[in-house]
């Protein structure tokens, strides 16, 4: 920000007698034309007159491009102006410097020397120039006087201004900061402008000739108003005393730091230009006026320099810090690579301003002047718009808890797009400031090229771009969330059925898909590519993937009318292509399935031909138990009808069964057992879990009640060697009761096996003692 301390003043460093003429009366003309025979007379004074005229006639109004032009740098040598290279033409510019430099030092020592020794063509009147110095310090002492009383009755309007800033409602905080900080600079502009008529009344009417305004104190309090209206801008951005009203994000200290350095140093260049050098032009000589502003110069320069190098490393690391604080990545990487290279900019820069002001001060200062005030309100200003749009819809979108409810994906589908559109709209923000700061200094013309036909077409094209972008973003945010309002059970008419789910699921995929083709030939279109040869391949190309894959067009048919007859949906258990699972993906295509052992099938809709699917309205569970051919059936039924009703009774399975046990009756008398089939009607994928827990109840029941289960028997055969002897068995003896009934041995009791405790009571059972001894085989048996 200390890029406006070389144009305090406008062009007064080359002034030579304008002040003069302002400040003598008419009636003293021929006394000038007298002074100027006397000068020309003076051999010395007339060559003095020869070389600035000279000086001043060899200017091009081209600037500093002129001085660097092929054209000067030949001058005096046998190339050709287009042979000239470009470090001649530095050169040749340094050379001229420098030269000019010491001419105006050589001259000014000449002609200070003449004066004071009376040897010039009128001696020097100290008593005047005392006086004058006496009216101009108190001229200046009362300005400034009333300019910091003023600012000090004014410090309570600051600080009220300041805290609303800070702690202010109503506004975001950037805009609040933004209306403070414009209130605070129409006060300090109103304040410099009652100093500035303040000094005019006592300069007018309290020194000097009553009624009067002199030629000094003008050019002071012009000085002054230009000066301190500046420092007032640069209040705007380093207001070290009152933190609201600071612009920039940065300490107290930074800003009162800079603050300091940057008022100094446009005091020390303005008031020297606009003031000193002036009076020294009047007073003493031109020569002696233009050296001083060159000594100036060069001081600020060096000042400058100084400041720039020392604080290199620390504006570095601020640097770094904010790049590390950006979620940008071009911002990232331009701030780290602007952080080691700031310093190279600064002083190319200040480099620049002192040479154009040094070689082409009446054409330079100007564009100099205007180009760094245009480039420091393009930089602020994107620096404020951007942060009103973090401060505004870069915070996380916070919907209300009905449309939470009713809407549950939108509130994290907007807060996924607003960062994205975030940095869109920083990235369109640094493009314009880079146009406008390159249209500052001349390198790009940014309203010719606006009003060009290119210029025009693209800012268009753009604009439409955006729009058709907003469009499609709603129409899809719209439908999106319509889907989901209807797939909420809490919103959407009630829990809605698997075939819904699914539609909608697939819906939801296919609008997506459109969205983005239609979107994405739209804007090929807008930005001038003929879609028409695209949409005529694509029609192309789709007949011949008919033709070539016959297979795909036949697993998206098949797919629709599949989808169309609610054949299955995710989450069902179905069987497709001999695989039996559950459906987790469903597409238009293919289908997923997931198969007991955790493997996962992928079955295109070509290879099903039947879809047997398990989860529809209910299931039931067939079972078939098999019982001796001793056993009652009537016992039978009645054990699995008990053990139904402990099913039903359990709090576990009991809400799944639908229906009353049906029992189908004797489906067959097989060679060892008479199969009875019963049939338990559950809810929809629930007859695997309901019949495994029936099976145990099952045999618990029938071990109860002492009914046989039938099951295989083994003939076993120990064999015999050639003698026709065989090998004694081990043999293992139960030494158990038998029943009643004469069942085998080894049947336990009626009554004597227990039943889980869910169920029924648990019995106690019958211990059993085994002997094991050896027996002999054969014919000893």
């Amino acid at each position: 920000m200390t890029l406006l301390v070389f144009f305090a003043t406008p062009v007064l460093a080359q002034t030579t007698t304008v002040e003069s003429d302002r400040a003598s009366p008419p009636a003293e003309v021929p006394a000038s034309y007298e002074a100027l025979a006397d000068l020309l007379e003076n051999e010395q004074s007339r060559q003095e007159l020869i070389d600035v005229l000279r000086q001043q006639a060899s200017a091009l109004p081209a600037g500093l491009e002129a001085e660097l032009s092929p054209e000067a740098a030949a001058q005096g040598s046998d190339l050709a102006p287009e042979d000239v290279s470009l470090p001649r033409q530095l050169a040749e510019l340094t050379s001229d410097v420098v030269s000019n430099i010491g001419l105006q030092i050589e001259q000014a020592f000449s002609i200070m020397g003449n004066l004071f020794t009376g040897q010039g063509a009128s001696a020097f009147d100290s008593s005047a120039f005392v006086q004058a110095a006496i009216n101009l310090g108190l001229v200046i002492v009362a300005t400034f006087v009333i300019f910091f009383a003023l600012r000090r009755m004014a410090r309570s309007a600051f600080t009220r201004v300041s805290k609303w800033s800070l702690n202010g409602a109503g506004m975001t905080p950037v805009l609040r900061l933004i209306c403070c900080v414009i209130i605070a600079a129409l006060i300090d502009f109103i304040l410099v402008g009652l100093a500035y008529v303040g000094g005019n009344l006592v300069a007018t009417f309290a020194i000097g000739e009553t009624g009067e305004l002199s030629t000094r104190a003008s050019l002071f309090l012009n000085a002054f108003l230009v000066i301190e209206l500046m420092k007032a801008v640069m209040r705007m951005l380093f207001s070290s005393h009152y933190e609201g009203l600071r612009l920039l994000p940065i300490s107290t200290g930074e800003a009162s730091y800079w603050n300091r350095w940057i008022a100094r140093l446009i005091g020390m260049v303005g008031y020297g230009l606009m003031v000193a050098v002036p009076l020294i032009n009047f007073y003493l000589a031109a020569s002696v006026g233009q050296a001083v502003g060159t000594l100036i110069m060069i001081v600020a320069f060096v000042y400058a320099v100084s400041v720039v190098l020392k604080n290199r490393i620390r504006i570095r690391g601020h640097l770094n810090d904010a790049a590390a604080n950006t979620s940008m990545v071009a911002s990232r990487v331009s701030l780290q690579l602007f952080a080691r290279t700031w310093h190279f900019f600064a002083l190319i820069y200040f480099l620049m301003v002192f040479v154009l002001i040094l070689t082409r001060p009446g054409d330079a200062l100007p564009f100099v002047l205007f180009a760094t005030l245009k480039t420091l309100a393009a930089v602020v200003i994107g620096l404020l718009v951007s942060t009103f749009l973090t401060q505004t819809i870069g915070h996380r979108i916070r919907l209300s808890d009905d449309l939470r409810r009713k809407l549950p994906l939108l509130e994290p589908r907007l807060n996924s797009y607003v960062p994205n559109a975030l940095r869109v709209l920083r990235t369109i923000i640094l493009v314009v400031v880079i146009m406008v700061v390159l249209d500052a200094w001349g390198a790009f013309n940014l309203a010719n090229w606006y009003a060009s036909e290119r210029g025009t077409m693209l800012v268009g094209r753009l604009v439409s771009i955006a729009l058709i972008l907003i469009v499609a973003l709603g129409v899809w945010l719209g439908l999106a969330s319509l889907i989901e309002h209807k797939l909420n059970p809490e919103t959407g008419g009630g829990e809605p059925s698997p075939r819904a789910k699914t539609l909608l699921s697939l819906f939801r995929n296919a609008l997506a898909i459109a969205m983005l083709t239609i979107t994405g030939m739209i804007l090929l279109s807008e930005i001038g590519i003929n879609i028409g040869p695209l949409i005529a391949g694509a029609g192309v190309l789709g007949l011949a993937i008919g033709f070539g894959a016959q297979r795909l067009v036949q697993d998206v048919i098949t797919g629709v009318f599949i989808q169309i007859e609610n054949a299955m949906n995710t989450g069902d258990v179905v069987t497709l292509g001999g695989i039996t699972g559950t459906a987790e993906r469903l597409s238009i295509r293919s289908v997923g399935i997931r198969d007991l052992s955790g493997t996962y099938h992928i079955i295109p809709f070509s290879s099903v031909d039947t879809v047997s699917n398990y989860m529809r309205d209910y299931g039931n569970h067939v079972g078939e138990y098999g019982i001796a051919y001793r056993e009652s059936i009537d016992d039978a039924i009645e054990q699995l009808q008990l053990a139904f009703n402990d099913l039903k009774a359990s709090e576990e399975y009991g809400y799944k069964i639908l229906a009353d046990l049906t029992v189908a009756g004797v489906i067959s008398l097989g060679d060892s057992a008479v199969n009875i089939r019963v049939v338990i009607k559950t809810t929809p994928g629930d007859q695997w879990g309901v019949g495994r827990a029936y099976n145990r109840l099952v045999k618990l029941r029938f071990d109860q009640a002492g009914i046989e289960i039938p099951f295989p028997h083994t003939t076993m055969y120990f064999g015999q060697d050639k003698s026709g002897s065989a090998p004694p068995a081990n043999l293992r003896i139960m030494q158990q009761d038998f029943t009643i009934d004469g069942s085998p041995a080894g049947q336990p009791k009626a009554g004597e096996s227990e039943v889980d405790d869910r169920f029924s009571p648990r019995r106690k059972d019958k211990s059993s003692e085994t002997t094991e001894q050896n027996l002999p085989t054969g014919d000893d048996v």
